[in-house]
């Protein structure tokens, strides 16, 4: 028979507490989704307040009096944000430069759809009330990419019983909205798309004629890339194969995309790696770091006695926010430093001298877990002279090269590029071929590697490129 009994024992156990689960949510969190989730907080914690700006929409270049840190083994300072100078303000301007040197882009914002666009048109086109109910049919069976998509009987199914109407009848209103802008609109396939397009043109236009027979009946040689077939059906000369090719690749495949309701979406960069005298420069983007603060007038208001539990515990929350905004902040700094230590030839020289990186190497380097690490480089970006690229784009697998040194995918990819870009057209270079260069060059490829990489480029293989007859791009 079992006896009740007391024991001892001591351990030791990781728990998820609140504030380590709050942090880690901010950590992997975008800079507009942070912002969000910010605004939410605001909504419904009393104790948290919006700081505001003493010069709203002012952004203040760093200067050389400002406090940094500097990494002498790599030239990389970091330039330091008060943390509590910070507040939950609009969206500022995040680059320090000059106005005139600063390229502002705007974005349409009109918020107008391709049917509103093409109804706004009907409605100019002089149409008689019957030909103005059906082409306003027409316009709503048409998709976002421009194309028809509904047979002509059942766009006559959708106007019984107000209207009786046949195929026949919608067609030739159907020709009426053919003519509207963007060209190509209401096509019911790629060919006819490509030929009302061509039908634009100026009929003196050269390789014209060619141009609209290979829309309407030879798309699929087009497409794989069979010229020779090509110039033999068509009886075309040479010359006049190139015209009518050059028109129909200058045609738009899906004309409805040219008219977007949707406002374009811009990347923001939460960091700025910029070049300065005492080597490279890394900046948080102080436009993306949420400006909140305690609300003080609601905390003083707090006494000692237990009436005012929940707003206690608003408190609570508010200070552990504003330690895990922190957290997240110091974390930020501390991985795109590493970062751009490891990457500096990236910086100077470009794609080829990229360094071979994994989430471990900048684990070890900021003493951090490398789950951690992948929180923070998803879906936060750096600003280089280069380019704005994700944190997670410097890191790549490497490939060992015969000197004991590895290189990086990405910098094999930029060389596969640099080589078939200086190819001869005439004879472009094979998949071995480019296996062998790069041995030869101190980096040992295996011929399937180089056609992956190729692959997941979009580049054609040789033999495509050579009967397109122009080098990669």
């Amino acid at each position: 028979m079992l006896k009740p009994s007391l024991q001892l024992k001591l351990g030791q156990q990781l728990t998820m507490t609140p504030q380590l689960q709050q942090a880690i949510r901010l950590l992997q969190l975008p800079a507009l989704e942070l912002q969000a989730h910010i605004r939410e907080l605001l909504e419904t914690n009393v104790m948290l307040e919006p700081e505001e700006e003493e010069n709203p929409g002012a952004l203040e270049p760093a200067s050389p009096e400002a406090p940094a840190r500097s990494e002498e083994r790599a030239g990389v300072e970091v330039v330091e944000d008060e943390w509590e100078g910070q507040s939950s303000g609009p969206a500022e301007p995040y680059w320090g430069g000059d106005e005139e040197d600063r390229q502002q882009d705007f974005a349409d914002a009109s918020g107008q759809s391709l049917q509103e666009y093409l109804l706004w048109q009907l409605e100019l086109a002089r149409l008689d009330p019957r030909e103005l109910a059906i082409a306003r049919a027409v316009v709503d069976a048409i998709n976002d990419d421009g194309y028809l998509t509904e047979p002509l009987e059942e766009i006559a199914d959708t106007l019984k019983p107000d209207l009786q109407c046949d195929p026949m009848e919608i067609e030739a209103v159907l020709g009426r909205v053919q003519a509207l802008d963007p060209p190509g609109i209401g096509a019911r396939s790629i060919g006819e798309c490509i030929e009302l397009q061509l039908r634009q043109l100026d009929p003196a236009t050269a390789g014209l004629a060619t141009a609209v027979e290979i829309a309407r009946h030879h798309l699929q040689r087009l497409a794989g890339r069979e010229f020779t077939a090509l110039r033999r059906e068509l009886h075309a000369a040479e010359e006049e194969l190139a015209c009518a090719l050059a028109l129909v690749r200058s045609c738009h495949p899906r004309p409805g995309a040219t008219v977007s309701n949707e406002a374009a979406e811009y990347v923001v960069p939460d960091v700025f790696v910029r070049r300065t005298d005492r080597g490279w420069s890394v900046e948080i983007n102080s436009a993306t770091l949420p400006r909140v603060r305690l609300n003080h007038s609601y905390v003083s208001l707090l006494g000692r006695g237990a009436s005012h539990a929940s707003l206690r515990t608003q408190l609570q929350e508010a200070r552990w926010l504003l330690k895990s905004l922190e957290i997240r902040h110091e974390t930020l700094v501390k991985v795109a430093r590493s970062i751009v230590e490891r990457q500096t030839e990236f910086l100077e020289h470009g794609e080829e001298y990229m360094r071979p990186m994994i989430l471990k190497d900048i684990a070890e380097a900021v003493g951090m877990h490398e789950s951690t690490i992948s929180r923070v480089t998803s879906g936060k970006y750096m600003h280089t002279p280069r380019g704005v690229f994700e944190l997670r784009y410097f890191f790549s697998s490497q490939i060992e090269g015969a000197d004991g040194s590895g290189t990086s995918s990405t910098a094999i990819r930029a060389k596969i590029r640099k080589l078939l870009k200086e190819e001869n057209p005439l004879t472009p270079l094979s998949d071995g071929r480019i296996a062998q260069l790069l041995s030869a060059a101190g980096i040992p490829v295996a011929r399937r590697t180089v056609a992956k990489y190729r692959e997941a480029m979009s580049i054609p293989s040789s033999s495509e490129r050579k009967r397109s007859g122009a080098p990669p791009t």
